[in-house]
């Protein structure tokens, strides 16, 4: 029942200074979990921590640069060190770039590839150390997005590192059952987040569109259920994953796009 689905548990989400992994932060609080609020931006994960225990939940606050393994491991040895465990890891953090297929570099590739594809492959193994170490299984959720799908031509290096995000979750899935991890994954779409504004103004530098939200409004003609998402659009499907309810599930990716790719 709502408040305690995840009663007790010990949750890491990376990316929880803003947008959807804030969300899933304050939603998993809500909902009974201890939730360390993990994010490059100290300040903004202080920020949501301190909302968080405002409302009678139990929040930390870190600093963690995903691309980077000691950061990582010292994000999770601080959550069990405050926490005494670890029972479900989000590797939520991630960034985008508007840019013309012919004109990415290889400087574009290789950030995108470190945060988004590399970061999930050391949260994945960190928190499974961990998970291991502790015993009792556990739960690790990645982010892709439909981008981890369909391939856009201003977005390419995007959907190359949002391609291997699912790559890695089906392989860590494979890898990790006997010791009863499981390993899912959930695609959001069209989200309006810092993200999009952030992409809006790209698409206006290039001259791809002439005006403030011309390219959110014209990238989700195609959303079935005629709306832009929300981050609270997303937190049903992620408390169900982290949740005891999605035992019996791994491997898989949870398409929350309100229809625009169907798989």
């Amino acid at each position: 029942m709502p408040g305690e689905m995840m009663n007790g548990k010990v949750v890491i989400v990376t990316g929880a200074g803003r947008g959807i992994g804030a969300a899933i932060a304050l939603d998993l609080a809500a909902n009974g979990a201890n939730v360390v609020v993990a994010d490059l931006n100290a300040t903004a994960a202080e920020g949501v921590a301190a909302a968080i225990a405002q409302t009678g939940g139990k929040a930390l606050a870190v600093r963690v640069d995903v691309s980077d393994r000691a950061s990582t491991r010292q994000a999770i040895e601080g959550t069990v060190s405050h926490f005494g465990r670890l029972d479900v890891m989000f590797n939520n953090a991630g960034i985008s770039q508007t840019c013309p297929f012919l004109e990415v570099t290889e400087a574009d590739f290789r950030r995108i590839m470190d945060i988004n594809g590399l970061g999930v492959l050391i949260g994945t193994q960190e928190a499974a150390r961990q998970m291991i170490k502790q015993g009792g299984g556990g739960k690790i959720i990645n982010t892709p997005s439909i981008a981890g799908k369909q391939g856009y031509p201003l977005f390419a290096h995007y959907c190359a590192s949002k391609f291997a995000v699912v790559a890695l979750t089906q392989a860590a899935a494979r890898a990790l059952a006997d010791h009863r991890i499981t390993v899912n994954c959930f695609a959001p779409g069209v989200v309006a987040t810092e993200l999009w504004q952030q992409l809006d103004r790209e698409f206006m530098d290039h001259g791809l569109t002439q005006k403030p939200d011309q390219a959110i409004n014209e990238f989700s003609q195609s959303i079935l259920l005629g709306r832009v998402s929300t981050p609270k659009d997303l937190t049903g499907s992620t408390l169900f994953l982290a949740s005891s309810l999605s035992d019996y599930m791994t491997g898989q990716t949870v398409m929350i796009d309100g229809g625009m790719v169907l798989t």
